[in-house]
């Protein structure tokens, strides 16, 4: 065996794994963003959603949806295949020539693996603070091994938007819109949060319970998205490959950068404020809209793209809030969703193979499959067993209904001090120990 090619194949393999991990590490980011960006009494719940959906996107890709995504298929219906048998984890053979792998098949499984994780963990910050904690669970098992690699296939697996020249080089499409499309049809379904809409249309803002904790989630998030991109490149192990992983590194980080200014600027000049939460958003929305295409940019017009996608987020927040009022409590449709989109069009900027007319099939494709798809899985798994917690589970959080611990038990104002719910409305419980008020307290 050429010892060239042999270390070759050792150091892609191994910059595939690091990039997975980087990758992986994101879930630790969703679960960061979302945990404070949710109300305290909703916390613990929010962070088992995160770890049940990433073990079941690992279990479920390994049993069918890597076998789906990359299987034998006509281009339209793909094949079905498993990945985790004898045979298929002892094909990693370097046989030479030029069709030879470059890297372990396994290590492109475990960073296949770490997408669709990353795609459901979207599905879960929108649905946050309502929804059943077991309804989200059976959706994640359908969404991983069935919704999503279908429509990898299509795109990533060689079927028809492959072959119509559709570009998603890390996949705006494929990984982020196909999370918020699966989003919006179990929101649509689900409801806003009680009381987040008055009864004459007011819009009434749910502050999350801990902005450093939501910070520190989207600045994993953003050192995550140097795997999820850089890893695309597939390859690091000759000049050329180096100088296009160098360039989708910088890319990726001037868009976020770009989002964050953006969406700063705006928010400013809108609500008279900086807003904080506009700010993150905006970073996740340049690194969104930039994954479509993060090498052929210069860097100049991969900020520029990233800037686009902070001001799109900022009107589509607050587009989804006064207009069409849908409640996603972190953001997340308008960040996966409304500025994938505009990463798969931007595409046309810079990459000269790129057609308006592939990349528009690629989204009404990917969209109408996902939604269409993911609204009848949820109104099936609303009908066998319903999809929200009751009123008074919503009321005391969905932590002590779903998970029966909070995550902060010590500042809980849920519960008195011998663990019975306070009342939702219409009187007043008795003050804890050492509390008790004055008379003339008002």
């Amino acid at each position: 065996m050429d010892s060239v090619l042999e270390l070759s194949y050792a150091l892609d393999t191994f910059y595939f794994l690091v990039c997975g991990a980087l990758v992986m590490w994101m879930a630790a980011g969703f679960s960061m963003l979302e945990a404070g960006l949710v109300r305290a009494k909703n916390t613990a719940e929010i962070l088992t959603k995160n770890v049940g959906l990433y073990s079941i996107a690992c279990v479920m890709y390994m049993v069918c949806g890597y076998g789906i995504m990359y299987g034998d298929g006509n281009g339209i219906i793909p094949g079905i295949s498993m990945l985790g048998t004898a045979d298929n984890a002892a094909a990693d053979v370097i046989a030479g020539g030029d069709d030879a792998p470059y890297y372990s098949n396994l290590s492109d499984f475990f960073f296949q693996v770490v997408f669709v994780a990353t795609a459901m963990s979207i599905v879960s910050g929108a649905v946050a603070e309502r929804m059943k904690l077991w309804s989200f669970f059976i959706f994640a098992v359908v969404m991983t091994g069935f919704i999503y690699p279908v429509q990898g296939y299509w795109k990533w697996g060689g079927g028809f938007l492959d072959e119509a020249g559709f570009l998603d080089f890390a996949g705006s499409g494929v990984v982020h819109m196909c999370g918020a499309a699966a989003a919006l049809a179990g929101v649509l379904l689900l409801g806003p949060r009680r009381g987040k809409y008055g009864a004459a249309g007011e819009v009434r803002a749910i502050p999350g319970a801990n902005l450093p904790l939501a910070t520190l989630g989207t600045l994993i998030l953003w050192l995550g998205w140097f795997g999820f991109n850089g890893g695309s490149e597939l390859k690091v192990s000759n000049v050329a490959e180096a100088n296009a992983v160098a360039m989708v590194f910088v890319n990726t980080n001037m868009a976020a950068a770009g989002g964050v200014v953006a969406a700063m600027l705006l928010s400013r000049a809108w609500f008279g404020k900086t807003d904080l939460t506009m700010a993150l958003n905006g970073a996740l929305a340049g690194l969104v809209a930039i994954t479509a295409e993060p090498l052929t940019p210069a860097p100049l017009l991969a900020t520029a793209i990233g800037a686009v996608g902070g001001l799109l987020v900022v009107a589509s927040i607050v587009s989804m809030d006064r207009v069409f009022r849908i409640d996603d409590p972190v953001g997340a449709i308008s960040v996966h969703g409304v500025v994938g989109i505009w990463g798969l069009l931007a595409v046309t900027l810079s990459n000269p193979d790129a057609t308006l007319g592939a990349q528009l099939l690629g989204i009404v494709t990917i969209f109408a499959w996902v939604f269409g798809t993911a609204f009848v899985a949820w109104f099936l798994i609303k009908s066998i067993t319903g999809i929200r917690v009751s009123e008074q589970e919503e009321y005391e959080g969905v932590d002590l209904a779903e998970c029966g611990l909070e995550a902060y038990p010590e500042f809980s104002a849920s519960r008195d001090a011998g663990g019975t719910a306070l009342p939702p409305s219409g009187g007043r419980a008795a003050p804890l120990p050492g509390h008790e008020q004055p008379a003339s307290a008002v």
